[in-house]
């Protein structure tokens, strides 16, 4: 199993990069560098790849909207090129929020514009001449541009053709598409105990029409060993909530029907209705204890290394962590833990 952990919310960039220095020396695998409406992700993890030699650098992640597949393609074949084979592509659909609010982009067929992205990227890699006629018209049709574009292939030669594509997937249809075509997927907020109820059909359905290898799954939580567990779940309290109640609206919030279909259907209903009411601290109070403690590592050895266990169990492959306070100290423990 391997160790990945990103860039900490806020932190700011010359600081994520001494930091990410820091943890491959700790042991860490793989580094992920979000993107949402902010600082963009691929500046970012260049600087990175410039400041480190061993860590893979994933997007985690960069959404299918706002750049156009070739552009996807040559970013990623970029990256691969300044880490000498170190980059990981990793998108997803993000939300209408995010894509119709911030990029001004409509919120329309997530999941032919994934399948789209990944058969383009993968292609362009391969230097092939691109056309599409699909979500994307590459080149533009007749009669809806200039008329002068022509089929074209990536300039320069990419360091791999094969670069790693991840896609983040939490429903069912999105997570059959990511076990069929991705290298790996990452779903947020996991729960070990309840992933082959979850998710075990849409995987299984994947698999069926899979010819790739094995497929990654990079999943997690917090990582604290200690035994103040509470106090460290509390901050995850906070998180879960946003999730759960913020991100989206009503009856379009991708976390608030994944918490449903764990089994806390009153429990999603209440933390919604507190969080877009403005009480954030009560619906933070509101995610239930049992849920906190099953999807992080948050406790003493003897516990983490049970949790440890149960993702291993449920196919994660990619442990993935957030910290507090003593980060290399923490991950160096964790990476005892799993050898």
């Amino acid at each position: 199993m391997k160790i990945s952990t990103g860039v900490p919310l806020g932190m700011d960039p010359i600081s994520a990069a001494d930091y990410a220095v820091d943890l491959e020396r700790a042991g860490v695998d793989t580094f992920w560098v979000p993107e949402g409406y902010g600082f963009d992700s691929p500046t970012l993890m260049g600087y990175i790849a410039a400041k480190t030699s061993r860590i893979e650098i994933g997007s985690a992640i960069m959404n299918i909207y706002s750049r156009v597949p070739t552009l996807l393609a040559g970013t990623a074949a970029g990256l691969d090129a300044v880490s000498d084979g170190r980059a990981i592509l990793g998108i997803g659909a993000s939300g209408p929020q995010v894509i119709e609010g911030w990029f001004g982009v409509p919120y329309d067929k997530p999941l032919a514009r994934t399948r789209e992205v990944i058969d383009i990227c993968r292609r362009a890699w391969r230097r092939e001449v691109i056309t599409n006629d699909g979500v994307f018209q590459i080149p533009v049709p007749e009669g809806k541009g200039t008329g002068l574009g022509k089929p074209l292939k990536m300039v320069n030669r990419p360091q791999r053709a094969d670069i790693p594509i991840y896609v983040a997937a939490l429903g069912e249809k999105n997570v059959q598409l990511a076990a069929e075509l991705a290298d790996g997927w990452m779903p947020h907020l996991f729960l070990p105990e309840k992933a082959t109820e979850i998710w075990g059909p849409s995987l299984a359905a994947g698999h069926a029409k899979r010819e790739l290898g094995p497929l990654e799954v990079c999943a997690g939580g917090l990582l604290a060993i200690g035994e103040d567990q509470d106090g460290m779940l509390d901050l995850v309290a906070n998180m879960v909530a946003l999730y759960v109640g913020g991100m989206g609206a009503r009856g379009r919030n991708f976390y608030n029907t994944l918490f449903q279909r764990y089994g806390y259907e009153a429990e999603a209903q209440l933390i919604q209705d507190l969080y877009l009411a403005g009480n954030k601290d009560e619906a933070a109070a509101a995610v239930p204890r049992e849920f906190l403690r099953q999807t992080n590592l948050v406790g003493p050895a003897g516990y983490v290394r049970e949790r440890v266990a149960a993702f291993q169990e449920a196919g994660v492959t990619n442990l993935l962590v957030a910290t507090f306070g003593d980060a290399t100290g923490q991950i160096s423990q964790l990476r005892e833990f799993i050898g």
